[in-house]
């Protein structure tokens, strides 16, 4: 099949001035600047535009380019065209200073503005904080109190902000309250790159533009649904880190809940940012736990032990550098969630994701109910494949749906098949790093794709009752599985006590 390439043409990006805090960090350099690249490559940043990188280093403006140089070399998701390279740095700037030191956001604030001034981007500032979460307020409020949140003279002023959006319900809550004393909400682009992935945006389309699929999107069709994001990475050099997080904190609120939002969302009244955000919200303030005692039944962690994952040694999670020898932190999480509203009422969501699993694999699965056998019975064949329609994420992009046919031969024989579509196959899409589509989306002001204040506290208001009541047991409930493996065996019998089974990571 010939490759498609995209039928509609996409504009540069308004005028503006990017200002990247955390400008020495991994983020920007492993990430954001291949993106800020391809965006470029591709024509969709503006004439007038300008970087401004913020970070505490001493740094000139020419070192801080070579950075950004190597980094390219290093992390660009396609061959770099050298004449791009030197387009995209004549743009850049750097700033030394910090939120704690006085003075530093006036000398930012005046020095933007000259910037300006040369490169004609008419006051719009996008300020990404590519920094730990700890930043996030005092960043904030020193541009507030620096004047630069403000938008006046038709100029925009937009924050983007990465995840994690707090640790629990009351932090989530007074990370919003102290963003919005500073900005307004439409200025606020909480930013999950799991959303830029092309085949995370298709689930809407899919659910929403086919009329093969809308009309069955509902308890009386589908039996049940599996969300699955597996890693074959332990947490390596991330123990710090990863310890005082663990996967429910990691990925539940963020990750998988998008996921479960765009799968199990009602129809919005038209395709902007108000109404799709408010859909998603509203769902995920439908998932219902109701006490501790339910999330305990309702879930299982596990922490890994020693194994191997391909042809690589995995040693057991205690044994990685900066993790407490007794550490409880969960390094897997498998959850079993209802929707408490007419379309999803004995509809089961089954959730799950974790570290050094034997293979990659994210994914959303929808099961279809069985279709009835009686037609059949007097038949040899023992069962009929389910059938599934599974939304490929990682590694490979794509949907597929299981259904049964008659093996060929003079005797009736049934078995499943698959009729698989992959982005690869059908479009010509350069390979991307999934910010392109976020920073464009945030620089023409296109929120859809980005969390709301209340979408945020939605979906950790449905994940503290499964903190507090893992706070409660400590160890106790904490399982074990092997590095390489698919999991902890409780999961299975979490699924299993419902009568269904997870589908193999494969």
């Amino acid at each position: 099949m010939t490759a498609k390439t995209a039928a509609r043409v996409v504009p540069p990006a308004d005028p503006c001035c990017f200002v990247v805090f955390g400008a020495s960090g991994d983020l920007t350099h492993r990430l954001l600047v291949p993106a800020l690249y391809n965006l470029a490559a591709a024509g969709h940043l503006p004439d007038a535009f300008s970087i401004v990188g913020v970070a505490r280093a001493e740094m000139t403006t020419a070192a801080f380019c070579e950075g950004l140089r190597k980094a390219l070399d290093r992390f660009a998701t396609r061959p770099v065209d050298p004449a791009v390279v030197d387009r995209l740095l004549s743009c850049v700037s750097y700033v030394s200073g910090g939120p704690e030191e006085p003075g530093s956001f006036d000398r930012l604030r005046d020095r933007l503005e000259v910037i300006e001034a040369q490169r004609g981007t008419r006051g719009n500032r996008l300020y990404y904080l590519a920094t730990p979460p700890t930043a996030f307020v005092p960043i904030a409020r020193a541009l507030g109190a620096a004047g630069m949140a403000r938008e006046e003279k038709g100029a925009w002023r937009r924050l983007i902000v990465e995840k994690p959006f707090g640790t629990d319900l009351a932090s989530a809550q007074a990370l919003n309250r102290a963003l919005l004393d500073m900005f307004e909400e439409h200025q606020i682009f909480r930013i999950d790159h799991y959303l830029g992935k092309e085949t995370v945006q298709n689930i809407l389309v899919l659910r929403f533009a086919n009329g093969l699929f809308e009309p069955i999107w509902n308890r009386d069709h589908i039996d049940h649904v599996q969300i699955t994001v597996a890693e074959t990475l332990a947490v390596g050099r991330r123990g710090k880190f990863y310890d005082a997080t663990g996967a429910l904190r990691d990925m539940v609120p963020n990750h998988l809940f998008q996921l479960l939002a765009l799968t199990a969302m009602e129809p919005p009244s038209r395709f902007d940012a108000t109404a799709v955000r408010r859909a998603k919200a509203a769902v995920l303030d439908e998932i219902q736990v109701e006490s501790t005692t339910e999330a305990l039944r309702r879930s299982v962690r596990g922490q890994y032990a020693a194994g191997r994952v391909g042809d690589t040694e995995v040693p057991a999670y205690r044994a990685t550098a900066d993790v407490a020898p007794d550490s409880t932190t969960e390094t897997y999480v498998a959850l079993g969630l209802e929707i408490d509203n007419w379309r999803w009422a004995g509809v089961p969501f089954f959730l799950r994701t974790g570290k050094a699993l034997g293979r990659r694999v994210s994914e959303v699965a929808i099961k279809f109910k069985q279709a009835p056998f009686a037609m059949f019975r007097h038949m040899p064949i023992e069962h009929l494949a389910e059938n599934f329609l599974t939304v490929r994420i990682a590694p490979e992009e794509g949907i597929s749906l299981q259904f049964n046919a008659k093996v060929p031969g003079p005797s009736i024989a049934i078995d499943g098949v698959n009729m698989t579509f992959q982005y690869r196959d059908y479009f010509d899409a350069a390979p991307s790093t999934g910010y392109e589509t976020l920073i464009y989306d945030c620089m023409i002001g296109d929120a859809i794709l980005f969390q709301r204040a209340d979408g945020v506290e939605a979906g950790w208001r449905a994940v503290q009752p499964f903190l507090d009541a893992w706070r409660e047991v400590g160890a106790d409930g904490l399982c074990v599985y092997d590095a390489g493996s698919e999991g902890p065996q409780e999961a299975h019998d979490l699924v299993g006590n419902h009568g269904r089974r997870w589908r193999p990571i494969r």
